[in-house]
């Protein structure tokens, strides 16, 4: 059944001033805020123009100028003949207007923040969720391996991308990070080596060393991995932990070939090492080619843990991951985790359940907007910025820029000033080296993006600022 807001309703709640002036547009700008607000909910049936004119009292052109004000931003989906619905536009569609892109209200353009906003199908999958809730509210809902049909769901992708797994074999979580922390809860303990690449994901650096672990790095150089480094740290380390980030490599991009894989899971069984492998981004290749199979594809003795999220291809504020092995190393995961939060929230998995049966649209929009996003964020670059060196990755969601000199912590505390958030090169390092870097995401719309560069080179004509300052940690996490 349709729900629909009455002329009269809808007036009581835009309260606008009679006096405003232009009244069209504060009218429109009335009903966007009573969408982003909640107040208004998605896909209620708006008033007829006439009928609203009535109700406040203007001339039904004052109305037809503000709906056709609040279809141009996306507040509207209307059909000729059958009236107009609230809907939320696609991201893509808006620019540094967006009122989501604020940090903590700070108004700063969150370039250290690699999110993208939900998918356009997040609302059907959550109606589909609700639907599923009855029947599953008969039992507890606490399960800390997770809701069945949802570990089905991942083992059957991960069998589809080339690696045959079994439901037991799954773990959800409550994110990405949780997944990482529960597996380095288990696996490592303080004074242990962990071998990690340089540069790496921050929160992974922040999990291993909540355990008091030694980090062991094994840089990654902006032209891909070098083997002998990575391999060479097994070896000399006798590391029995390692955390890897082989698909579309955050912060530098990079994707992992096939041999090197391969290669890299055959010295892991020679030093007795257990492989962190984390897909966060696994299914975000932007580029035509052939895929890459998983890391777990080359294990034939459970050496390789694979962690996913719902986080990069659907949305962060879904806080569902999971963790791949073994169903042994599941129970074992299953039993700590017990002792942290019991189980993943039942609705959120139902939700990414969901989305699964409808993930090639989702991984067919996210190439839309990224590629659009990244081919805005390369040409301002090499407008704006032409000294800066990148290699232009084939997916995932950022740059790993080499600036011209060693000064990201002071660009960033300069960048402030002009509106931007960046996430500077030392933060994804284990020693508080990269300072000629920055990463820059490409998650966000292709007008925010340009935007934000022409900031950036404001910035640096600004000058970079006192050298030599410790980097700050971020306010709000860098992801």
């Amino acid at each position: 059944m349709d729900r629909y807001l009455s002329a009269p309703q809808l007036a009581r709640l835009v309260g606008v001033p009679a006096g405003a002036r232009p009244y069209y547009r504060a009218l429109a700008e009335a009903v966007r805020a009573l969408i982003l607000d909640g107040r208004l909910s998605v896909r209620v049936r708006m008033p007829a123009e006439r009928h609203l004119a009535a109700a406040l009292g203007v001339s039904r052109t004052t109305v037809t100028a503000a709906y056709d004000r609040l279809r141009a931003q996306g507040y509207l989906d209307s059909r000729q003949g059958s009236g107009s619905w609230t809907a939320l536009p696609g991201p893509g569609s808006l620019g540094v207007e967006n009122p989501w892109l604020a940090a903590d209200g700070d108004g700063l353009l969150p370039l250290h923040c690699a999110a993208p906003a939900a998918t356009a199908l997040l609302p059907d999958a959550v109606a589909a969720a609700a639907t599923d809730l009855p029947c599953h509210g008969l039992g507890t809902g606490y399960d800390p391996v997770g809701l069945a049909p949802l570990r089905a769901a991942i083992a059957a992708r991960y069998t589809a991308r080339g690696v045959a797994t079994r439901p037991e074999q799954i773990l959800v979580t409550a994110g990405a990070q949780h997944a990482i922390h529960l597996v380095m809860t288990l696996l490592a303990g303080p004074g242990d080596p962990v071998v990690v690449e340089s540069p790496t994901y921050p929160h992974a650096l922040d999990a291993a060393r909540t355990r008091g672990v030694r980090l062991v790095p094994a840089g990654v150089p902006d032209s891909g991995w070098h083997l002998d480094l990575l391999t060479g740290a097994l070896r000399q380390s006798a590391a029995r932990l390692a955390y890897l980030i082989p698909d579309f490599h955050n912060p530098t991009g990079l994707l992992m070939s096939g041999a090197d894989r391969a290669a890299l899971v055959a010295a892991a069984r020679r030093y007795d090492t257990t492989l962190v492998v984390d897909e966060s981004w696994a299914e975000l290749a932007l580029d035509a080619g052939p895929p890459v199979a998983p890391m777990a594809a080359h294990d034939t003795d459970g050496r390789v843990i694979s962690i996913g999220s719902a986080s990069k291809l659907w949305w962060g504020g879904l806080r569902i991951g999971w963790i791949r092995g073994t169903g042994a190393l599941v129970r074992r995961l299953a039993l700590l985790r017990a002792s942290v939060d019991i189980a993943a929230p039942l609705l959120e998995q139902l939700v990414v359940a969901r989305l699964f049966d409808r993930i090639e649209e989702t991984r067919a929009e996210r190439r839309r907007d990224f590629t659009a996003s990244r081919d805005a964020l390369v040409a301002a670059l090499r407008a704006e910025l032409p000294d800066w060196r990148f290699t232009v990755p084939a997916g995932g969601g950022f740059l790993w820029v080499r600036l011209d000199s060693p000064a990201a912590t002071p660009l960033a505390e300069t960048a402030a000033a002009q509106g931007v958030r960046l996430a500077a090169g030392p933060w994804f390092g284990v020693d508080g080296t990269l300072e000629r870097y920055l990463r820059l995401p490409f998650t966000l719309p292709p007008a925010v993006v340009t935007d934000a560069v022409r900031r950036l080179a404001a910035a640096r004509a600004a000058g970079a600022g006192p050298a030599g300052r410790p980097p700050r940690p971020p306010l709000i996490p860098t992801l």
